[in-house]
């Protein structure tokens, strides 16, 4: 009767919203956390537990201000932990205590959320033998003080205000995202993509669009042990004995081989191409994958993948519109690094808590996506605890039920004007050529020296 009843009582903890966080912030993640705190510099009252917590319930909570903010994901934090030792009083103090953090606190913690995140959607994680990451990068605007002009630099136009680039890899089927990178905001995205291959799981493949195209990249992908499927433009030079007709081109492997490793004596890259056809907007897509067997990766996947690709962009969208991170309110080249990370963590959070509540679905069908809005809506209801009203479901409930919209769109999407944002412009198809005899003498020695 005893285990029973504590299986019972397990299974009704993780109804609620702390038992919804816990399974991906155990106390395994917080123990990561703690050892790489520097323990030189405690402060007396904000440990590790209560900042972090606060750091993330900030970005859920509505307000105004940071104090307001503050105070609500400070009264949450001291009802939900009623035996830990109560947490600072003031917003300032908080501030203060944050900036005193590591950031490589921060970093361990995601790490460890990392793992668990991977623990916990096992049955979902690969897709057709593969798990498709995403990676893509959007600006975060800064307030206009003197240290992060001088620091960050401008952005964009002349008199831009200084920027935060962040580049993230988001899972594609999920809709989580798995790790990310700052930098200023001229900072280059391919080089951010080379420093995040250390935190690709095994299997990976990473799909980009034609932003990310080099031959280092692609080098530095595989070294890495993963894949890539990538768009290709006409920046883009591929080479191969026999040409087929462009009209009929389908899918053929190349040799990608630029001019430059050709000067150096370099090995090329075996890569093949896929085009698939769109003939309701009339661009083809033209996409570069290290996959040479179209067994392991055929047409129609491949599509699919770069379709799934919009979840990137769904997540800044989420991130910078539905949590209102457009522009950063901190003032300090280090809290601006800090407020990022934690946010970034805790929408993090907020999508795979999201994503675990979705139901099973047939091998075939595509998993049904929840809605970051809807899920943020029912963290709040949950933070306002006795303040509103009493829901007759429990929070695993309603999550269930935060799905995302599904309806065939019956017309095209309306381009809306933006200010100072350029129309988009379709890559070209990249340049395919035929190897000369200068090539097959210089491959013929690359390909057989030692």
């Amino acid at each position: 009767m005893a285990s029973a009843r504590k299986r019972k009582k397990a299974r009704n903890r993780t109804k609620t919203f702390l038992g919804c966080l816990r399974e991906f912030v155990t106390p395994s993640v917080w123990k990561q956390a703690q050892t790489a705190r520097n323990q030189a510099r405690k402060s007396p009252r904000w440990r590790t537990h209560p900042l972090i917590f606060v750091l993330l319930t900030m970005t859920w909570t509505c307000g105004d201000s940071a104090a307001e903010r503050f105070e609500t994901a400070r009264a949450f934090y001291a009802v939900c932990e009623p035996r830990r030792r109560r947490p600072g009083k003031t917003v300032e103090g908080f501030q203060k205590a944050l900036a005193r953090l590591p950031l490589a606190v921060l970093r361990a913690f995601a790490a460890a959320v990392r793992q668990r995140i991977a623990a916990l959607f096992a049955d979902r994680w690969m897709v057709g033998g593969f798990v498709p990451l995403g990676c893509d990068g959007s600006r975060l605007e800064c307030p206009r003080m003197a240290e992060l002009e001088g620091r960050l630099g401008q952005a964009g136009k002349a008199d831009s205000a200084p920027n935060l680039w962040v580049t993230a890899l988001v899972h594609l089927s999920l809709g989580i995202p798995w790790a990310w990178r700052f930098g200023k905001g001229t900072a280059s995205e391919r080089d951010h993509l080379v420093h995040l291959l250390k935190t690709l799981p095994r299997f990976a493949l990473v799909v980009c669009d034609a932003g990310y195209t080099g031959f280092a990249l692609a080098c530095a992908i595989l070294q890495a042990g993963a894949d890539f499927l990538i768009r290709a433009s006409s920046h883009v030079s591929l080479y191969r004995e026999e040409m087929v007709p462009l009209e009929e081109f389908q899918e053929g492997v190349f040799y990608y081989w630029p001019e430059a490793v050709q000067e150096a004596k370099g090995r090329p890259l075996q890569v093949r191409l896929i085009r698939v056809r769109d003939a309701k907007h009339q661009h083809d897509v033209w996409l570069l994958t290290s996959v040479l067997s179209a067994e392991r990766l055929s047409v129609a996947a491949a599509s699919k993948f770069y379709r799934w690709r919009w979840e990137n962009e769904g997540f800044f969208r989420t991130y910078k519109r539905t949590l209102h991170k457009v522009k950063l309110f901190s003032r300090t080249v280090r809290m601006v690094h800090r407020e990022a990370e934690g946010s970034l963590l805790a929408v993090q959070l907020l999508l795979a808590q999201g994503a675990r509540a979705m139901p099973a679905c047939k091998p075939s069908d595509e998993a049904p996506k929840c809605s970051p809005r809807r899920v943020l809506l029912e963290i709040r209801r949950e933070l306002k605890g006795p303040l509103g009203p009493r829901p007759r479901t429990s929070f695993a409930e309603r999550l269930r039920d935060a799905r995302r919209e599904c309806r065939t769109r019956t017309s095209a999407k309306a381009i809306r004007p933006w200010p100072g944002r350029n129309d988009h412009t379709p890559p070209k198809p990249p340049r395919l050529l035929t190897l000369s005899e200068r090539h097959n003498a210089l491959l013929e020695k690359v390909l057989h020296a030692k």
